[in-house]
């Protein structure tokens, strides 16, 4: 069970959704003109008052909607962009529900422009409290120390630090360390594995327990889960790194073994693949057009002058589901032969002098806009890799994590790229940060993130980044 603590945090839920209804339908009292005329349908006059029906139908069309997007399910931890996101989702279903309550009962006579004019409004109204409560609540636990979670963690290692880290520099979270138990000696650590269950038996006010569930024993796990039922406090559990937790994993039990399978994510539903497939086709042919049609000319006497070879390279990748295709590139190397299993590296002896630039800029890339094209991959994505570290990051990943990876097209960007995880493989970390940022993108998919990691990859062009050779 999660519990929760706070004076007042509790309640911020119930009265947003208590203001939401009552802008619903006082901007419906003085905007849409309901009670002109007995309500009908389908001939059957059934009453009367318009208004007092579309306020019962708001309301519980408002509740169920928002129940079924979880509208109101805004954390501490969740984005702006997240935030974004569920309204405009919210406000997608709304139109609808408005439009269906006019057509249904016909005998209601109301302009569009005016139905429009109340839907804006309202959420106008809407969305403007619940960013403002949001940004309040950030301030709120960042300048004044209010509304605070005291939390305690267990173990260590990079997930470890990680997550301290979070905590640590995200002050708007709200987020209090009060103690860090281990038993490696490490610097900053409160005490010992032991030294945590006579710290929680003396403070009987911590809020969330964070384990790193892997480096500690059954009976360890379970005196955590006893403080916390005595003492109302989360408890949580830090995954180990190199095996990567997905939400999308689904336990089946045939008889009593259980057996992991991939479940859907937010792109296996057909109108979230229409949206993308379009964007990527509008992108493509926008990027092509406009930018690829004369630029390929200037590169290809500029690469002729200084080497010998195609102006295109190809070379074979993983698409979805696994499937091998070639992706385009402009040529950067004096060779067209792949070296298996081998990045370019700084001062690579096979680059040219215009393929050093084209590599900086990522401008060597924008072939693969005729891949995006065609449909072999999409704008944003996960990364195509060497067929060669097909078999090194599952050794690393396991074998799940890293096929779930593949249930998508690859993309000409990523969000592990524009997080810092691109080029060179040079430790196991890079590989475990990239299938982990790719799962995330993968289960947390929307036009929005897309847009927010397409921008983020022209500011790191523009400004430059360390493994751009």
């Amino acid at each position: 069970m999660e519990y929760k603590r706070g004076r007042f945090s509790w309640l911020l839920r119930p009265l947003l959704i208590v203001y939401d209804i009552f802008i619903i339908n006082l901007f419906a009292h003085y905007l849409l003109d309901l009670n002109d005329g007995n309500l009908y349908f389908f001939s059957l006059e059934i009453l009367n008052n318009k208004e007092l029906l579309y306020i019962i139908y708001s309301i519980i069309f408002w509740i169920v909607s928002t129940a079924f997007l979880k509208f109101y399910d805004v954390y501490r931890y969740t984005s702006f962009l997240n935030i974004i996101s569920l309204l405009f989702k919210q406000l997608l279903i709304f139109i609808v529900s408005v439009f269906a309550f006019i057509g249904i009962f016909r005998s209601i006579n109301i302009q569009a422009f005016v139905v429009f004019n109340y839907i804006l409004y309202t959420f106008i109204a809407i969305g403007f409290i619940k960013v403002i409560s949001f940004l309040i609540l950030k301030s709120f636990r960042a300048y004044l120390n209010g509304n605070i979670r005291k939390i305690v963690i267990i173990g260590y290692g990079k997930n470890v630090e990680d997550l301290i880290h979070f905590f640590t520099t995200k002050k708007e979270l709200g987020y209090i360390i009060k103690a860090t138990f281990s038993d490696n000696n490490s610097e900053n650590v409160t005490g010992t594995i032991k030294d945590s269950f006579n710290f929680l038996k003396n403070n009987e006010s911590i809020d969330e327990i964070y384990c790193a569930i892997d480096q500690l024993s059954d009976q360890q796990v379970n005196q955590y889960v006893k403080y916390a039922n005595i003492n109302h406090s989360n408890i949580k559990f830090i995954p180990k790194t190199s095996k990567l937790f997905t939400k999308k994993l689904r336990a089946d039990y045939y008889a009593y073994q259980p057996i992991l399978s991939i479940q859907e994510g937010p792109l296996s539903d057909d109108f979230n693949k229409f949206i993308k497939r379009g964007f990527d086709v509008l992108f493509s042919l926008f990027t092509i057009t406009f930018i690829l049609s004369w630029l390929s000319v200037i590169l290809f006497i500029l690469i002729k002058l200084e080497s010998k070879g195609p102006l295109f390279y190809k070379h074979k990748r993983n698409g979805i589901d696994y499937k091998e295709f070639d992706c385009y590139k402009y040529r950067s190397l004096k060779t067209t032969e792949e070296v298996k299993g081998t990045y370019v590296k700084p001062q690579d002896p096979r680059l040219t002098k215009i393929g050093k630039f084209l590599r900086r800029t990522n401008m060597d890339e924008l072939p693969q806009f005729v891949n995006v094209l065609i449909g072999e991959m999409s704008v944003v994505g996960p990364r195509p890799h060497m067929l060669s570290y097909t078999d090194e990051y599952s050794k690393v990943i396991n074998k799940y994590n890293f096929i779930y990876r593949h249930h998508i097209k690859p993309g000409i960007t990523g969000l592990a790229q524009v997080s810092g995880f691109r080029g060179e493989v040079e430790t196991d970390n890079d590989i475990i940060n990239r299938v982990k940022y790719d799962n995330f993108y993968i289960e947390n998919w929307s036009i929005l993130l897309d847009l927010k990691i397409i921008f983020q990859t022209i500011a790191n062009i523009i400004k430059g980044e360390e493994k751009a050779y």
